[in-house]
């Protein structure tokens, strides 16, 4: 979308300066204002037109029945879809008694600014109405990341050349009609009107609405005030009814003369508490927030993202698309998770429906390493919620037949709610992901109270259902069999290695802290000889590996499988599985997705450098990247092992996923996880980032195309930034003690204010490998570029 002519190229915003009206569900989705707790789709003000109207409260859902041909033991009876819940956008517009609607009258400017740094969507429109009048609007729009339960809106119209009347209705709306979509598995479920009226409220300038969902029971409340500023004689009244509470403003405004109506919005909601609570609640969030004002909103905004630039942000010379890109995507993957606060952080955030609202194992694998480094208060609330649902994981288990704890492949409240499906039923590595997340994230922030609070929980459970999931066989290796690995074109697998290797770290991680909790460890039942037993089946899981290829197999046999069709497989025959039966992907070689370079990846440590290399250029032509989740991780092994202009390929193709609508489903939400990747592209993949262990090292390179990389991490409660030229790289320690690293392999001690700079080694040239036809990433270009 952003090669769209309406949308410059800007360092630090997303502008749209016309409204074109073919991508306006796109846009919805990339203007999507949300912090973790609440979502704001970008619709425009006034509600119509629209594309797909949008306000989601995190963990709001409501159950849907999942039918089977034929029950079978053990599978989900319910799925949970996200709900659109009371919409407090909408402020409906007449001038002269004609509505404010951009398809008819005359459009003399429409521009819409995303601020990354502000955290705000400024509007600014000059319209006519079909008989001849002209105002000029200006809006901005915010949900606050300071004040977690509150959202709002300064909206303003303007007489441009003669008197006219001004009616403003600024609502409260339930159960808005929603398009339908079908045939794409991909897409929400579509549930209707699900909200039920508990009350309805209108005096003043105040307004309230409460619903409450029928089958999930989660009663929700939203509630509006409003500070209204007119020449004399603007007037104003407030009604209510069941889905619909409104405030309506009237003023006659002389050429230059403005209505100004800030409007302030507050969301709660809760499965417990009862209905004069959730009323108290929003009512608590608007006197906040009164008391706060909207330039005070607007200030805390600036405020919390100045903090957050400052240990975040990436620099990039040499491609500006690509610059805007990466704060696009740290703004974004930010907005998700800021405020989430022991809820999911769901795959398309709050920015759309599409999944259903359901958070994967993307959150611990993509997400939550970004979030580490760049903003890690949000990772121990996330990793928490995780623990929050571990008694329905552990129930999940059981009816496995297995230990410990089984979490599910996409959940809300952390219930199983996908029906039965191979590709993720059998899904176990989402344990070993939550694991992963887990070690990171303690090791990298030191937050020990998590650790004991949660942490090892999480670790000991996890790593309780490998060994009653896998088996020695008579040799004495550890297999784990029929398994799912991130792949989701191959199922009930053997040995995934992806999946083993996860699964080792989960188990010597798991060890490991019950040693260092002690305490802790004998109120979980774990003794000597658990923790013997883990690390006897980490020392023996088995690697699956083709010793005449030279290479790692994805998953035991893998490599004997034949191999898809690819030469007779057309181009608009992607996604394959839109257009194929599973049953065939799972039998040939194709990947949808990087799921044994991922391996490589998140597990550098355990494979030399000339085992990624061969397996790198083994599995490209094989991988056809039908999942936006690939092209990040392909980036860093691309980059690692020395394909540099590869790595910046794909390194594109993360960035712009949204942003140029690759998979043409951005009208459902955002893609969170390939956003996170645009920055795990640049930094673990040219910034060569690896974190094993208390050990945090770099192994920088640039391509050709990028002239200087930029960036900060957190680590250990310090802040390195992290300056690579084609030359050297330059380490300064901004803030905290000082800390050894490691350059290219050699040790490094960074001490505070004090740049140290280092040469970078050469990269061998290597022969490029090859991607199946018509699924290689697009060629990025820089300016001057005449390929």
């Amino acid at each position: 979308m952003i090669t769209h002519p309406a949308y410059t190229v800007e360092p630090w915003c997303l502008r749209e300066s016309a409204l074109d009206l073919d991508v306006l569900e796109q846009s919805e989705s990339v203007f999507a204002l949300a912090n973790g707790h609440i979502g704001w789709r970008g619709n425009l003000d006034e509600g119509e037109p629209h594309g797909l109207p949008g306000t989601y409260l995190d963990g709001v859902f409501e159950f849907r029945p999942l039918p089977y041909a034929e029950a079978g033991y053990g599978y989900p009876e319910s799925g949970q879809t996200i709900i659109n819940v009371t919409n407090g956008k909408v402020i409906r517009l007449l001038v002269d008694d004609e509505p404010f609607d951009l398809r008819y009258g005359r459009l003399h400017r429409h521009e819409r600014v995303l601020d990354f740094r502000a955290g705000v969507l400024h509007r600014t429109v000059e319209w006519t109405t079909p008989s001849g009048r002209t105002v000029r609007i200006r809006s901005s729009r915010l949900v606050s990341l300071t004040q977690r339960a509150t959202a709002a809106i300064a909206y303003e119209v303007e007489a441009v050349h003669e008197e006219v009347r001004i009616v403003l209705q600024s609502e409260l709306v339930a159960n808005e009609q929603l398009p339908k979509r079908e045939g794409d598995p991909r897409v929400s479920a579509s549930l209707g009107a699900v909200l039920q009226p508990e009350e309805d409220f209108a005096q003043d300038s105040r307004l309230r609405l409460v619903h409450r969902t029928a089958r999930s029971g989660l009663r929700v409340a939203a509630a509006a005030d409003h500070s209204i500023t007119g020449p004399r004689g603007t007037t104003f009244s407030a009604e209510s009814g069941q889905d619909l509470s409104r405030v309506t403003v009237t003023s006659l405004l002389r050429p230059g003369q403005r209505l100004r109506v800030e409007k302030t919005v507050a969301y709660g909601w809760s499965g417990a508490r009862s209905l004069p609570a959730v009323q108290d609640q929003v009512d608590a969030a608007l006197a906040g927030a009164a008391s706060t004002g909207w330039e005070g909103l607007l200030a805390e905004q600036r405020g919390y993202l100045d903090v957050f630039w400052a240990r975040a942000d990436v620099e990039l010379e040499g491609d500006t698309e690509i610059q805007q890109a990466v704060r696009f995507a740290l703004f974004h993957v930010l907005q998700a998770a800021a405020r989430a606060e022991e809820r999911a952080i769901p795959a398309k955030g709050l920015t759309g429906p599409g999944y259903n609202g359901h958070c994967f194992w993307d959150t611990e694998t993509y997400v939550l390493p970004m979030l580490t480094y760049t903003a890690p208060h949000t990772v121990g609330p996330a990793l928490r919620w995780r623990h929050t649902t571990l008694p329905a994981a552990l129930g999940r288990a059981r009816q496995l037949g297995l230990a410990g704890a089984a979490f599910p492949w996409r959940t809300i409240d952390g219930d199983e709610c996908s029906a039965y499906w191979p590709a993720g039923t059998a899904a176990f590595h989402i344990n070993a992901d939550i694991a992963d997340a887990v070690v990171r994230y303690t090791a990298a922030s030191d937050d020990l109270v998590f650790e004991r609070e949660a942490g090892l929980e999480l670790l000991v459970h996890t790593a309780r259902l490998w060994l009653s999931l896998g088996h020695h066989d008579p040799h004495g290796v550890f297999h784990l069999d029929g398994v799912t690995g991130p792949d989701e074109y191959s199922a009930i697998a053997d040995d995934n290695a992806y999946t083993n290797v996860m699964a080792q770290q989960n188990l010597r991680a798991a060890a490991d802290a019950a040693e260092r909790h002690p305490d802790l460890a004998v109120s979980l039942g774990v003794d000597d000889e658990e923790t013997a037993a883990w690390r006897d089946a980490a020392r023996r899981i088995v690697l699956p590996f083709n010793k005449e290829l030279g290479v790692h197999e994805q998953s035991a046999g893998f490599t004997s499988h034949q191999v898809w069709d690819f030469a007779g497989t057309p181009a608009d025959r992607y996604p394959l599985l839109l257009h194929f039966p599973y049953f065939d992907l799972y039998r040939k070689q194709v990947t949808k997705q990087a799921d044994l370079v991922l391996a490589m990846h998140l597990r550098s440590d355990a494979f030399t450098s000339e085992e990624k290399a061969r397996n790198f250029a083994y599995y490209e032509p094989l991988t056809v990247r039908d999942s936006s989740l690939s092209a990040g991780s392909q980036a860093v092994m691309a980059a690692e092992v020395g394909q540099l202009r590869l790595a910046y390929d794909y390194l594109g193709e993360a960035a712009m996923m949204d942003l140029a609508n690759l998979e043409r489903n951005t009208r459902d939400g955002l893609h969170i996880a390939s956003l996170a990747g645009t920055w795990t592209g640049l930094v673990a993949g040219f910034g060569g980032m690896r974190h094993h262990g208390d050990a945090l090292s770099f192994a920088p390179r640039l391509p050709e195309q990028i002239s200087r990389l930029a960036f900060a991490v957190q680590f250990r409660r310090r802040c390195v930034r992290v300056d690579i030229s084609h030359q050297q790289a330059t380490y300064t320690l901004l803030a905290g003690s000082e800390l050894m690293i490691h350059h290219h392999g050699s040790p490094l001690k960074v001490t505070r204010d004090v740049p140290l700079s280092r040469p970078i080694p050469a990269v061998h040239d290597l022969p490029e490998p090859q991607q199946p036809p018509s699924r290689g990433p697009a060629r990025r270009r820089r300016a001057g570029d005449n390929e």
